[in-house]
């Protein structure tokens, strides 16, 4: 069979869900490599698009594909990899069946390729489905609880863009002229695919990308007026740049040489200041005292799966484990450097306890800090604080306004 137009795009999303499924590895970790021989913006765009509604909707997938074979297929085969691509695009992206056979069944040969051709041909004609909302792994559902069915419709689509405004005042100009809708002050939230760099005031630095939920630890310290604040685990910037923008005096510490490139970028950009050092947390020793530190710490992630759905497949406890003795290792040395009546903040992208509310309940019982709880008119609309005064965000709340990250949020003050 000769390979068609666009197959580059589909070698190069099976490449991703390979890297993923079988390496544990993220989608950005492997995209460059995976996109090599694939020309063209639209067909980058094409081959994530396949890999993540694959991932985004694997269950049901995988429910599909079994529904339809004699045999149950391996997990790792490659004939149910390519057969997932092959749905996900007919009941997605909607391509039409004679594209997705031209263009994926060229990544098989003999057998498998004619298994899959049956097996993608068969569904077809009795018009199988996908249900409504993505099915969660039976790990994901004993992980999240309670909480999985709340957060699961969250995840049918990608999200929208997301903008933080440097000047909060201009909010109600800047949703009107960008076309978006603002759910609390300083934020403007834009239909997804819009095109960021040709937006208005992007290059004179008015705003940057940043989804509502993770605009929402530095906002949390409040007005600096000059005060120093520490940020921990800065880049790519956008907390460093809300932090500046309301007036602390930020040092923005990272180890990534790469990423603090990118938070240097944005501060250019946005013509805000911020010392920036290049450091381990874990062995830097600051010259300073600090009034604030922030600390969003490295994490499993899982908070992000509406944009990174590999996060869905490829975290389990060994990671939770691993992410929650380096939280523990970073928050001795924040709480370490605090003056008395220093404010601290301390938050994950995460949507695992161990990762969030059993952190928070672990400082309370560890330091001599005061929970300064959070109140509901520092929150989103629609967006209330736990009853211990925490944030716990998930992609599945605020539905009428295309939800948000999950991200757990806790504040103190040193006594």
């Amino acid at each position: 069979m000769a390979t068609a137009s666009g197959f580059p795009a589909r070698r190069a999303a099976l490449q991703l869900l390979d890297a993923v499924m079988r390496r544990g590895e993220t989608i950005e970790q492997t995209e460059k490599a995976a996109m090599k021989g694939v020309d063209g913006p639209a067909d980058r765009a094409l081959a994530r698009a396949i890999a993540g509604e694959t991932l985004r909707w694997l269950t049901d997938l995988d429910t599909l594909i079994d529904s339809a074979t004699k045999k149950r297929l391996p997990d790792d085969a490659k004939p149910r990899m390519v057969l997932r691509m092959m749905l996900a695009q007919a009941l997605r992206l909607d391509t039409p069946g004679h594209a997705i056979v031209a263009t994926c069944l060229p990544l098989l040969s003999g057998g498998p390729r004619r298994l899959a051709h049956g097996v993608f041909s068969a569904l077809m004609k009795r018009e199988a489905s996908l249900p409504e909302v993505p099915t969660l792994s039976d790990s994901v559902l004993v992980r999240w609880g309670e909480h999985a069915l709340d957060i699961a419709p969250g995840l049918i689509d990608p999200p929208e863009v997301d903008i933080a405004l440097k000047d909060a005042s201009e909010t109600a100009v800047r949703a009107t002229d960008m076309g978006g809708v603002s759910l609390m002050p300083g934020h403007v939230r834009l239909p997804r695919g819009t095109p960021i760099e040709q937006m208005p005031d992007y290059a004179e630095g008015s705003w940057w990308v940043q989804d509502l939920a993770a605009q929402l630890p530095a906002r949390l310290l409040g007005v600096g007026e000059g005060e120093r604040a520490l940020d921990l685990c800065a880049a790519p910037g956008g907390k460093t740049l809300a932090l500046a923008a309301a007036g602390w005096n930020v040092t923005a510490l990272d180890i990534s040489g790469k990423r603090l490139k990118m938070l240097r970028d944005n501060l250019k950009r946005t013509e805000l200041e911020a010392e920036v050092v290049k450091a381990n947390a874990l062995t830097y020793h600051p010259a300073k005292q600090f009034g604030a530190i922030l600390l969003d710490a490295p994490c499993t992630a899982t908070g992000t799966c509406r944009r990174h759905p590999d996060v869905l497949h490829r975290i389990g406890p060994r990671q939770i484990g691993e992410m929650s003795e380096i939280q523990q290792s970073l928050i001795n040395q924040a709480v370490e450097w605090l003056p008395e009546g220093a404010m601290f903040v301390y938050a994950v992208c995460s949507l695992e306890r161990e990762e969030g509310e059993d952190q928070a309940r672990w400082i309370d019982a560890t330091f001599d800090l005061e929970p300064v709880p959070v109140t509901a008119d520092e929150l989103p609309r629609g967006i209330a604080p736990t009853p211990e005064g925490w944030v716990r965000t998930h992609p599945g709340m605020l539905p009428d306004d295309g939800g948000l990250d999950g991200f757990f949020i806790a504040r103190w003050r040193k006594r």
